[in-house]
């Protein structure tokens, strides 16, 4: 699913990745950890295709990240600090724009949004009305919509209620089970250390340790 060798990735001028090499495969669920300013993020947006790779290999997804990045982008489900809505499209219409951007049907909208609890009466309010934990659940609900490969996660619990924060738990789960893979970046380890089959620390730039854990059994059915 993804394969780095010897990746540098700049911010700037700033190599926030400093020769990075990991492999990830299918139904792996990743734990990135690490501080502020560690490289998490960054290793998120160049495996979604977002950020060029200045040396190094890059192969997402069979992809050769320096020969086209954008080839990857619609088998890649990506959660970042912005939830890539847009404000003045009411939830539904953003949710149907993801939909045909993944040439997905539009049939999955509906399914998605309930999957996230975002009750019907928000459907048709603009997405610049709701609330912060609304506007995390809608973007959710746009990378379920999508059905991707690859799901990249970044602190994906942010903004949400209990509920929310479980939802997330379950759909970390589900899509593993179902064949994807999820890598996550997250500073809450109590939570996002129990569902992660691997925990890497990134530090610097560059990863700092690698360690495989033991899949925990949830018991639950492949994600619809």
């Amino acid at each position: 699913m993804v394969r780095l060798r010897g990746v540098v990735a700049l911010l700037g001028r700033f190599p926030a990745l400093a020769g990075v090499d990991i492999d990830i495969d299918a139904r792996e669920i990743v734990l990135v950890q690490g501080p502020n300013g560690a490289g998490k993020s960054t290793l998120l947006r160049v495996c979604a295709g977002l950020l060029r790779v200045e040396s190094g290999t890059a192969e997402v997804l069979g992809h050769d990240l320096s020969v086209d990045r954008a080839a990857v982008r619609r088998s890649v489900g990506l959660l970042g600090h912005d939830t890539a809505l847009y404000d003045d499209l009411t939830v539904l219409e953003n949710l149907q724009f993801w939909a045909a951007a993944s040439r997905v049907a539009p049939e999955s909208v509906l399914p998605a949004l309930d999957r996230l609890g975002v009750a019907s009466r928000l459907h048709d309010v603009s997405v610049a009305r709701l609330s912060a934990g609304q506007r995390r659940r809608v973007a959710l609900a746009g990378v379920v919509v999508r059905r991707p490969s690859l799901w990249l996660l970044d602190e994906p619990h942010a903004g949400l209620d209990q509920s929310g924060r479980d939802l997330v738990d379950q759909l970390v789960v589900d899509a593993a089970h179902a064949g994807a893979t999820v890598v996550m970046a997250s500073h809450e380890l109590d939570r996002t250390g129990d569902l992660a089959t691997r925990h890497i620390t990134v530090a610097g730039g560059t990863i700092t340790a690698d360690h495989q854990m033991t899949r925990p059994d949830s018991g639950c059915d492949d994600a619809s």
